[in-house]
């Protein structure tokens, strides 16, 4: 790996793109942040971490919603101070996910990472998918759920995922064209997409350090 790698995982919901993430992070040495991203972007922002739980990932859908919702935002910085919450929430997150990529290497899953860091050099960005069948048995197993129950939870998750990336991002979520690579987890499996992760990777550097085009 060279001297700094950063990995972008988006995913649909049941495809195991977070496994993927903390598995690859292990083999990697480096860390995977997820949820962890939340506490991170409150502190660096100084809003409510709790506003962060409830906007996670989540596309604005009231304008009158957001007004009510700044009534909690205690403590954020003035930069901030004259937007929707919603839009404070993905700009902190926004911030931290940059800040995280210029110091270390690092997996992120969710949050339009990719779209962040889009113009970092050591950027990887992935789309994890699987077809629905194989994602309804993984949901239904992780949580007990009946298959109808899963099928309508991986339909919410991922029509709210799909919503918050296509509204913050100018690409659009799990088109083939906002990534750099597409992998189907339902076909290779969790540590058959790490392997193709790696070598993707792998070979990005073997080429631009032939190349030289991105000065790495």
């Amino acid at each position: 790996m060279d001297s700094r790698t950063v990995i972008t995982i988006g995913r649909e919901f049941g495809s195991g793109g977070h496994e993927v993430g903390t598995k690859l992070a292990e083999r990697l040495g480096i860390k995977c942040y997820d949820k962890e991203l939340l506490t991170m972007a409150a502190k660096q922002s100084g809003l409510c971490e709790e506003l962060f739980a409830s906007q996670d990932e989540r596309p604005t859908n009231s304008f009158l919603y957001s007004l009510v919702m700044d009534t909690y935002s205690l403590g954020y910085t003035s930069s901030y101070s004259d937007m929707p919450i919603n839009h404070k929430i993905f700009l902190a997150q926004f911030d931290a996910i940059k800040k995280l990529a210029e110091k270390e290497s690092c997996v992120v899953v969710g949050r339009c990472a990719d779209y962040a860091l889009e113009d970092n050099p050591f950027a990887v960005s992935v789309w994890i998918k699987a077809d629905l069948p194989k994602r309804i048995e993984r949901i239904k197993r992780m949580y007990d759920l009946s298959e109808n129950k899963a099928a309508d939870l991986i339909q919410k998750t991922d029509k709210r995922r799909a919503s918050y990336y296509n509204y913050y991002s100018s690409k659009k979520w799990g088109e083939a064209k906002s990534y750099d690579l597409c992998i189907d987890t339902g076909e290779i499996g969790i540590d058959g997409a790490i392997e193709v992760i790696l070598k993707f990777i792998e070979l990005k550097e073997k080429f631009n350090s032939i190349d030289g085009s991105h000065g790495i």
